[in-house]
């Protein structure tokens, strides 16, 4: 009984103790867990911990999907560890995309320049699509996330940039096994 009330005591006063800290900046010397990294000591925190500029630069658009991505995650801000909340910057080409992806959080979308088609498909493969339109100059966008590291998983990279059989691939998504080799050997996948 009495070892049941120091627990208490100690969840108590562990959580209460998170609750009222102000910040944990992330202590880059220490490996990241499932929880974010370990807090920095407070006397070693600086103002630029806090403070990102890069999300002023425009990405680097001369790829594929003519699109460029300049992120602001915890990897990038140290004093956004533990905080649930990360932004991107898309610059995106007439004409560019962003390919179909997923990430493990959230996700909200502000068109500041340009015209993008954007939308999610729900679990119920119901897609939810609309224009949104501030010209038709290139387009620039930011995202905000429910998460400091959100992560991202994009769809024809997970199909076609590994070394998955090419026959198991074609079997589930009813593609021909040429058309996987062609993209395979387009976004450097084997096998």
């Amino acid at each position: 009984m009495m070892i049941s009330i120091f627990f208490m005591f100690s969840l108590i006063l562990s959580s209460s103790y998170a609750a009222v800290q102000d910040f944990c900046v992330a202590d880059y010397k220490t490996p990241t867990s499932p929880a974010g990294y370990a807090c920095k000591n407070p006397s070693d925190v600086k103002v630029d911990d806090f403070v990102y500029s890069g999300l002023g630069v425009p990405g680097n658009i001369s790829n594929l999907s003519k699109v460029g991505i300049s992120a602001a995650l915890v990897a990038q801000v140290p004093g956004l560890n533990g905080l649930g909340l990360s932004m991107v910057r898309a610059d995106l080409e007439v004409g560019g995309v962003v390919p179909l992806h997923t990430h493990r959080a959230s996700e909200a979308i502000f068109v500041a320049e340009g015209k993008v088609i954007a939308g999610f498909i729900a679990s119920d493969n119901k897609a939810y699509v609309k224009n949104l339109n501030k010209g038709s100059t290139p387009a620039l966008v930011y995202a905000v996330f429910s998460s400091d590291d959100p992560g991202v998983q994009i769809l024809q990279n997970a199909l076609f940039q590994n070394d998955f059989q090419t026959e198991l691939i074609a079997k589930t998504t009813l593609l021909d096994t040429a058309e996987i080799k062609k993209l395979k050997a387009l976004l450097g996948g084997t096998n």
